[in-house]
């Protein structure tokens, strides 16, 4: 046995393991990173296929960005397992005649030789200026150029719907309810209202009348109490100095 031959089994034991890990495992978290551990088996196995760009992209966007934003997701949910839990027992018999069907499928096609080493042959090694960017990007915009573009397209589409459908901006803004001009008609356009004219009473046109007269009065009220004053402070002044001896 080579030594890619053992690396390669190495990975795929691993990949199996944390395949059925990500399944069976009770916590989020640890089957979240049971999964990255996935990823970075499946990276190594494109490793020894030579997909470098590949193996580092899955690396990169999926263990580096995905994974984080999964964990930090279902690190801030309050997830209840016991709800999760329910039903399980009940639509256990489905599942198992699934996973049985699945199987002996799977045992059919390694047994009749699907995947043997005369249908699928190990690729010839490639020289040392072979670039694995340069092939990839000449096949993705040469021989599968509608289907890359139509995914791009779709997740485009993708993101929209979900900045749509989660963002309700702020309460405060003006918009348009587009379904409630849809459903206008002739009745609720244009609304008459008889509106009665208001007279004003003549009490309440007295009414500013008589607060000026009554400002008027303190007024002249005030001036009085300070001319008395005045008057009271010159005779008590002369009368002191009339006291008041030669």
């Amino acid at each position: 046995m080579s030594f890619q031959v053992l690396v390669f089994y190495s990975f795929a034991a691993v990949l199996i393991f944390s395949a059925l890990m990500v399944v069976t495992s009770k916590h989020s978290v640890k089957a979240a990173l049971f999964l990255v551990l996935s990823f970075a088996a499946a990276s190594g196995i494109w490793m020894l296929l030579e997909a470098e760009f590949l193996a580092i992209s899955l690396i990169v966007v999926y263990v580096g960005a995905v994974m984080v934003l999964l964990l930090f997701v279902v690190m801030m949910l309050d997830v209840d397992y016991a709800a999760l839990r329910q039903g399980f027992v009940s639509k256990l018999p489905v599942a198992a005649i699934v996973a049985c069907g699945f199987f002996i499928l799977l045992y059919s096609f390694i047994n009749q030789g699907v995947f043997s080493d005369d249908r699928y042959q190990a690729p010839p090694p490639k020289p040392a200026d072979y670039s694995n960017v340069k092939e990839l990007g000449r096949v993705l915009y040469t021989e599968y150029l509608i289907a890359f573009e139509t995914a791009a397209v779709i997740l485009l589409v993708a993101i929209i719907a979900a900045i749509a459908l989660t963002f309700r901006g702020r309460r405060s803004r003006k918009s348009q309810n587009i379904q409630k001009q849809l459903s206008a008609n002739k009745q609720n356009r244009l609304k008459v209202l008889d509106i009665k004219p208001v007279i004003r009473q003549k009490s309440d046109e007295s009414r500013p009348e008589e607060e000026h007269s009554k400002d008027s009065n303190l007024d002249s009220a005030e001036s009085e109490a300070t001319k008395s004053e005045k008057a009271e402070s010159k005779s008590t002044g002369s009368d002191s100095s009339k006291g008041k001896p030669a």
